[in-house]
This record gives C-alpha cells, structure tokens and sequence, in this order.
C-alpha cells in the first residue's frame, strides 16, 4: 500500500506514561484511534532510567496491516530510519551520554491505517523498545491502536433558508453506521455559561451500503434560528459532523 493512496489525513496521537505497575511491568502505554486510509502520529514519550549514551535507539513495531511511514522528529543528536517493508521505524542518539536525551523529548512517528480496515477494530501488534548502545533493554510499551470511523456529513437540509418544521436531515457516512441528527437552540448559552448542551436528538437511521443517508424528524423542530449536527457510530467508535445553522420558520422569534 503506498503512502499516497494512505495520506488523507492526519491526527495527533500521543503515546501516555504510566506507572511501570500499571501494565505489567511496562513504564509506556497509549491508546490511538486513526481513521481507514488515513495516518497519526504516535508520539512516544515517558522514559525515566539512567542515562544513555550515542547508539542507545527506540524501536516502534507497528501493529498488524499497518505501516510506519516516517519519523518526522528534526532534533540535534537524533537519526530517525524507516524499514523498507514500513513494519518498524527507530530513532538512535547520536550524542554525548545525557541524562536529558531520551528524557525530554518526544518521539512521533507516523503511522498509517489501510482505507479498508473496518472501524473499531482493535489492531494489534504495537510495540516500543527502548535500548542502550548495547542492544540491551532499558525500556518497553505497547500501544492500542483502534481503527476510527470517519466524520459523517451533512448535506440537508440547506443553511439559509427558512425550513419547515421537519426538514429532511441527509447525507453521507461509513456503510452501516447509525446516524443520530440532534438539533441545539442557537441561543442556549448552556447552564454553564459555556456554550449550548448537548441537543436533543430529533430523527435516527442507518448508512446504507453506498454510504448515504436520510431520516425526518419524528416530532416538530422549535422555530427560530438552532443548529443541526450529525453523529455517526459503529462498532465502539463514533464520529460528528461540522455544525450546520438553520432557522425553522421565521428568522426572528
């Protein structure tokens, strides 16, 4: 699988430091969700041993039917190296011994998801390896990598245009997924002060195989400016839609 056909996008994912007795003995642990056909990076971080020396390399094993596709990081005293078969990628000190070296930074590699796994799989196979200039062990982890859903969409109904009080909601999302369309006041400031809770959900469906869309609400929407936002589920995973503002009736209230 090539790097063009994965390289759609691209998420943050940081790999967490825990407690050495949190995971059976292991000081590293993270868990990731990247979306099918496109790729994350896995930042490494949290050693806290003795300090290593120039030859002393991290080695991140990718998980099953995935690929390391680059190690991005541009830091003095550090090499970064893919494989060729993009099974693994390592980083190695080049430096002075420093107690800092491994210690301050972190560590992103990126890592891509093929555009047929099936959301929330759980991939596996993630593995660090931390070793000194001796090739002897100083630290390891594994990560959990979840294959994520992508964003719906939602193409219906239209902004700015004055709708009827149950418009049909439409649009695109993952075959399969169950699609919950939840409408928010436009001028719900949320007890908190902070912005408008979580709407209420106003029609429900499933994505058909071609991945489209649609469903009307069961009841009435309230008249007046709110907006209107897609969430989409599968398997243990969910995605959202933008935010669309509409305005059912009359645009004053």
């Amino acid at each position: 699988m090539s790097r063009k056909t994965l390289a759609l996008g691209i998420a943050a994912l940081t790999l967490i430091a825990t407690p050495a007795s949190a995971h059976g003995g292991r000081d590293l642990w993270a868990t990731v969700t990247i979306v099918p056909g496109r790729e994350g990076i896995v930042e490494a971080a949290g050693y806290t041993g003795p300090a290593l020396g120039a030859g002393s390399r991290l080695t991140l094993t990718a998980p099953e039917g995935t690929e390391v596709t680059d190690t991005p990081l541009d830091a003095h005293g550090f090499r970064g190296a893919v494989d060729t078969d993009g099974d693994s990628a390592t980083y190695t000190y080049t430096g002075t011994t420093n107690a800092g070296a491994w210690h301050e930074q972190t560590f992103p590699f990126v890592l891509s998801v093929p555009a047929d796994a099936v959301p929330g799989t759980r991939l596996t196979g993630c593995a660090m390896r931390l070793t000194d200039e001796s090739g002897t062990r100083k630290d390891h982890g594994t990560c959990a990598v979840t294959v994520g859903l992508p964003e719906p969409t939602l193409a219906r109904p239209e902004s700015g245009v004055p709708l009827g009080a149950r418009p049909e909601m439409a649009g695109t999302a993952y075959p399969g997924a169950q699609v919950t369309v939840r409408h928010e006041d436009a001028e719900d400031e949320g007890v908190t002060g902070q912005g408008p809770e979580p709407g209420a959900e106003v029609c429900t469906t499933t994505a058909g195989a071609g991945g489209t869309w649609s469903c009307r609400p069961a009841l009435p929407l309230p008249a007046g400016p709110g907006r209107l936002q897609a969430t989409a589920s599968l398997n243990g995973v969910s995605a959202v839609s933008e935010q669309k503002n509409v305005t059912v009736g009359s645009a004053t209230r």
